[in-house]
């Protein structure tokens, strides 16, 4: 895969590029100009028709009157065109700063009851309407986080209790760590879903993170369980700096090597690794394990899918973790592509804009 541009494609100056108001001078001083000559030909035909004397002498300065005329109506229509379009380049810096995740920002457009003014305000209602749904998600997702994290945070702290009682009877004991991991299902379930929700927006609060140091960091985590399997970890992890959040960057890792490691064979080997390129730093994580068909790959990445598997009920997880690394990716506006390997395994790997 072709990793991203280092730089964007240099923009043409403003007077060069073929703007609206390029096009409007050009179309304006090329009237004037067309009258112009149509004018002075006329004018120059009907003296000559008249034999009036110095018609050469008239034509010359009636050629530089007009060179210069239609100079200053360039200019002016260039200035004109500014003018009249200027309610375009406001609406266009408030679109560019709301793309930025600034829901806040409105244009206000003042002036005559014209159709940019309507544009403006019709934009601006809409600009209401998503602040206002963005405010409710936001309120949604921190409500949810208290109401569902607290009633599950009691039930472990009562399991843990009654684990720890040494009169507690085998069966008792053994129903104990049934429920407490049910439980700890429940608390991966739930904080998958959560973060799923807030990955889904930009990332505003960028800093320069090492995306060797989160692959590192995601497989020190897995290596017990992975030792457990007798799956080797492997891969060369090269210092490469991404602009982004640390804990989210983090999360795309570990779900990736987790789920590597989980959905592999015995003896297997998971490889990560981590390398900058022009433009943008790729972490690549790849395993052995089941044949994955070309068709299947994409929905993996669905809430709740698994590889020819039931939606829930699977040991593996809870069926969220690449579901949260396509949206993490996308919030930080990187790439994310997957390929079967042969025989067995995938190969998936994540591109980032570099810091």
């Amino acid at each position: 895969m072709r990793a991203p541009a280092a730089d964007h494609p240099r923009r043409p100056a403003p007077w060069l590029r073929p703007t609206i108001r390029v096009r409007l001078t050009l179309l304006y001083g090329g009237m004037f100009l067309v009258a112009g000559v149509v004018i002075a030909a006329l004018i120059g035909d009907c003296l000559r028709v008249h034999g009036a004397p110095a018609l050469g002498d008239f034509v010359n300065r009636s050629l530089l009157a007009l060179l210069g005329l239609t100079v200053v109506a360039f200019a002016f229509g260039y200035a004109m065109a500014g003018r009249v379009l200027s309610p375009l380049g406001r609406i266009t810096r408030t679109a560019q700063r709301v793309a930025g995740s600034d829901l806040h920002r409105r244009i206000e457009l003042g002036g005559p009851d014209d159709e940019l003014k309507e544009l403006a305000d019709t934009f601006d209602e809409m600009l209401d309407r998503l602040d206002r749904a963005f405010e409710s998600q936001r309120r949604f997702v921190a409500n949810a986080s208290h109401e569902l994290r607290t009633p599950l945070a009691i039930n472990r702290t009562l399991l843990e209790v009654q684990l720890a009682d040494p009169d507690a009877s085998p069966e008792l004991a053994q129903l104990g760590k049934t429920l407490l991991a049910t439980n700890e299902r429940s608390e991966q379930l739930v904080e998958g879903l959560l973060l799923l929700a807030r990955s889904e927006n930009k990332v505003v609060d960028k800093k320069p993170v090492d995306l060797s140091e989160v692959a590192a960091q995601a497989v020190d985590q897995i290596r017990e369980e992975a030792q457990a399997k007798g799956i080797a970890l492997r891969g060369v992890r090269q210092q490469a700096f991404v602009q982004g959040n640390g804990v989210l960057l983090e999360r795309i890792a570990l779900n990736l090597v987790q789920n590597a490691v989980r959905h592999n064979m015995p003896d297997g080997w998971v490889e990560v690794s981590a390398e900058p390129q022009p433009g943008c730093a790729v972490l690549v994580v790849t395993n052995t394990g089941p044949v994955v068909p070309a068709y299947e790959v994409e929905n993996l990445f669905e809430p709740f899918r698994r590889l020819r598997t039931e939606r829930t009920g699977s040991d593996k997880g809870v069926g969220l973790g690449l579901s949260i690394v396509r949206s993490v990716v996308r919030a930080h506006d990187g790439t994310l592509t997957t390929e079967p390997r042969e025989g067995g395994g995938l190969t998936v790997r994540v591109e980032l804009p570099a810091s």
